[in-house]
């Protein structure tokens, strides 16, 4: 599990496909020191497990088996070499939860529509699948490329998020132009909720019972 606030951005080094899998690897700068083999990671908000790791220029190499279905699900499989990303460690049970119950499964993929600048902050608009729309509410939660964020505005098919000139810096998201694809992963609870929800029969009383 992950939270949604970004250590460290880090740089894709390889994207090596392998049939209908591939091997990403990514530099990583302090973080990479306290992760040992079979740990867990969000690079852009997809969980990804440490395969391989090795020392290169004071900072640390990471290796990563990417399986089909994140390929299809996310935008990992258009990275390229020297592409920045957004890198978090899996949450310690006794630290604060800053951001939002993240599980790096992401849900599909969303394009940045607008970009306007505020009196310091950026109202951004993402375009996203129609089937995701209904889980996304005005000052819900989202996950874009694995950043938390707070929803200031929802359509039909977009949302519309505050970037504050931290959220900027520390992630990629300072970096994306119009058109770009995003990594989005909608909040688990409203899943949860539906999911409950389309356990019921019509009388109210839970099916299966």
């Amino acid at each position: 599990m992950f939270t949604g606030i970004i250590e460290e951005i880090g740089e894709v080094v390889g994207l090596d496909s392998a049939g209908d899998s591939a091997v990403l690897r990514v530099r990583a700068g302090r973080i990479g020191a306290d992760l040992a083999h079979g740990a867990s990671v969000a690079v852009n908000g997809v969980c990804l497990t440490v395969t391989g790791q090795r020392p290169a220029d004071g900072s640390v190499e990471l290796d990563f088996d990417v399986m089909t279905e994140t390929l299809k699900r996310s935008v990992l499989g258009s990275l390229s070499v020297g592409q920045r990303v957004n890198l978090e460690r899996a949450a310690r049970v006794d630290g604060r939860l800053d951001g939002h119950i993240v599980q790096g499964h992401v849900d599909g993929t969303g394009t940045l529509l607008s970009s306007t600048p505020g009196t310091g902050w950026q109202a951004v608009r993402f375009g996203l699948p129609t089937e995701l729309s209904r889980y996304v509410a005005e000052k819900g939660s989202i996950a874009v490329d694995g950043v938390s964020l707070t929803v200031t505005a929802v359509g039909p098919d977009w949302f519309e998020v505050g970037l504050i000139p931290e959220t900027l810096r520390a992630t990629v998201l300072g970096q994306k132009s119009v058109g770009d694809s995003v990594n989005i992963e909608v909040d688990v609870l409203a899943k949860y909720t539906e999911r409950l929800l389309g356990q019921r029969t019509p009388s109210g009383s839970e099916g299966g019972r």
